[in-house]
């Protein structure tokens, strides 16, 4: 039976204090369990006994303590999504930021801050707004993406085959998705290691980080600039020129929240699926073997290894139920994706496989569901399977326990996937992957009249053919009397 809370703090969760000296006091304020810091080293762990103790909805502390709620159930975060009359994405209702608990420079204001955005509006102005991207996501050309995700992958693979060696998460995962986005929102031109760097460094929060942020909305806002003057046929084009006449404001924020949600989510998943396909020979042997496609793999690591573990945040509108516990008016609830992922009420089993099950929520839902999740999966499915036949004898290089996460309420990022395989030649950018080295090139070059108009010599005479001469055969030896007598007897 799970206990129930009026708030994730409060007099009840003093009350219920434990008593000093217990080992709970390594815990937060009424014994919650923090979010981070070193209890949240193992969130995987901590997420389970937050639903052994507390049942599909429990409270926790976020960052300098602040209270939430982090959904864990699977039912109970749809429910949650799919019901706009009673939870928000609009933190302006979120109490702690109210009562001022929560201050400006607190560590998720980025995700906490309220912004005119599809992700943060409701009602008329979020059908406005998503209705603009969606509209522009509608007319991307797939096909001519996987093309481009091809010749993207053969060049950062030129880049490495010759050494026989590669980092695949520096040299692959975080530079593909950014050189697709960049050409779907419409700036190829802008792709670079720099705006590789720059977006790795926003998403670290390191010293510089806002230094990198302004890299990277200068590009975006040069960008709506230029659309603006001279649409073309590209994503940052359609949203110019949408019937919902977005401002150049609106159309920069939501080229930035395009790039940088998908960017972030893309490598996590391209890394994840890479990371499966080297070190679960199972896997691998189902894809070599074909029981399991390249597509059912990506779909196989959004449930195990969802780009994102959380999203902050839900606001409740005001007082109600979810998960057997009673939220409060403004009281912030975490998306939980990745406990979501494992609720043993839909997975008993966490080793059976999940092929053609896309019930999970690795792309959120209801009406701030992800609208740009097919990018997802096609740069991750067609990056990875190209990848493969480039380098179809990949192997890990460094023992699986090695390798090295980074983790945080949001989201779980491998730092390094080091490889080795034979070293392989370049191949031409616009062929499609295969394991066929570049074509020698020619030692001389026809300069002039084209092949088909060159007159040909005239063909010489065939030497004619001698018939072989049949050998004569050899003499046989004289049969005696009686046995030229059995052979005509026996009609030789």
């Amino acid at each position: 039976m799970t206990s129930e809370h009026t708030s994730p703090t409060g007099t009840d969760d003093l009350a219920l204090a434990p008593p000093p000296g217990c080992p709970a006091h390594g815990t937060g304020p009424g014994g919650l369990h923090r979010l981070y810091g070193p209890e949240a080293e193992d969130l995987d762990a901590l997420y389970e006994r937050l639903r052994e103790e507390h049942g599909p909805v429990a409270p926790a502390l976020l960052h300098d303590d602040v209270p939430a709620w982090v959904v864990l159930g699977h039912a109970e975060n749809l429910h949650m999504v799919r019901t706009p009359s009673q939870f928000t994405r609009d933190s302006r209702i979120w109490g702690p930021l109210l009562d001022g608990t929560v201050k400006p420079d607190h560590p998720l204001m980025p995700h906490i801050a309220w912004e005119p955005i599809c992700s943060h509006a409701e009602g008329d102005e979020h059908l406005r707004l998503r209705g603009a991207v969606t509209g522009a996501i509608a007319t991307i050309d797939h096909r001519g993406i996987r093309r481009y995700i091809n010749r993207a992958t053969q060049r950062l693979v030129n880049a490495f085959c010759k050494r026989g060696t590669a980092d695949l998460v520096g040299e692959f995962a975080e530079h593909l998705p950014m050189a697709v986005l960049c050409e779907i929102l419409g700036m190829p031109e802008e792709y670079n290691d720099r705006i590789v760097e720059a977006a790795r460094d926003m998403l670290k929060g390191t010293e510089t980080a806002i230094a990198s942020q302004g890299y990277v909305l200068d590009a975006l806002q040069r960008l709506t600039a230029r659309r603006r003057a001279h649409p073309e046929e590209d994503f940052a084009s359609r949203l110019v020129t949408d019937p919902a006449a977005l401002t150049d404001d609106e159309v920069t924020k939501h080229l930035w929240l395009v790039l940088m949600a998908a960017y972030e989510a893309t490598v996590n998943l391209l890394a994840n699926v890479l990371r499966v396909v080297l070190t679960e020979p199972g896997f691998r042997a189902q894809l070599s073997g074909g029981q399991m496609t390249v597509p059912e793999a990506v779909e196989q690591s959004l449930w195990d290894e969802p780009p994102f573990s959380t999203i902050f945040a839900y606001f409740a509108k005001h007082d109600t139920e979810l998960g057997g516990q009673r939220i409060s008016k403004g009281d912030g609830l975490l998306l939980g994706i990745a406990p979501g992922n494992v609720d043993p009420r839909v997975r008993p089993d966490l080793d059976a496989g999940m092929q053609g099950n896309r019930s999970h929520l690795a792309f959120g839902g209801g009406a701030h569901e992800c609208p740009g999740q097919d990018i997802a999966r096609g740069i991750a499915g067609t990056g990875v399977d190209a990848l493969l036949m480039r380098l179809p004898d990949v192997q890990l290089a460094v023992p699986e326990d090695e390798l090295r996460w980074t983790q945080s309420i949001a989201s779980r990022h491998l730092v390094e996937l080091p490889v080795f395989f034979a070293p392989k030649p370049e191949q031409d950018v616009l062929a499609r992957p295969s394991q066929k080295p570049l074509p020698a090139p020619r030692a001389t070059w026809q300069v002039g009249v084209p092949a088909a108009a060159r007159p040909r010599p005239p063909a010489e005479p065939p030497e004619p053919v001698v018939p072989p001469r049949e050998p004569a055969p050899e003499p046989q030896p004289r049969l005696g009397l009686w046995q030229r007598l059995v052979g005509w007897w026996r009609g030789y």
